[in-house]
């Protein structure tokens, strides 16, 4: 058992034992999911940037490749529009897999 003077030591050390713990085990591993939920944030968004600019250059060659007149030019947004769908829709089917 610990003497009377001895106790005012024991509670400092046991407070920075307290704080050493809380900060290898809370601190450190938050900062670590802080960076990677940074740069997971960062690759979605250039993912999002990189299949708006594919749909959009996908749309304009098949308006390129249809025949001239506002029809077409429906139609060739239509089968845009359900492209990108089924693109979305495919992606979506095997994320939730």
């Amino acid at each position: 058992m610990a003497s009377p003077t001895e106790l005012p030591d024991l509670v400092g050390e046991f407070i920075d034992l307290s704080k050493q713990y809380l900060r290898e085990q809370t601190v450190e591993p938050a900062r670590r999911l802080g960076r990677l939920a940074g740069f997971s944030a960062a690759a979605s968004v250039l993912f999002v940037l990189a299949a708006g600019f594919l749909a959009v250059a996908g749309s304009r060659w098949l308006l390129r490749i249809m025949p001239d007149g506002a029809v077409w030019s429906g139609v060739g947004y239509l089968l845009a529009t359900v492209g990108l769908l089924a693109a979305t829709g495919l992606v979506m089917w095997r994320a939730s897999r």
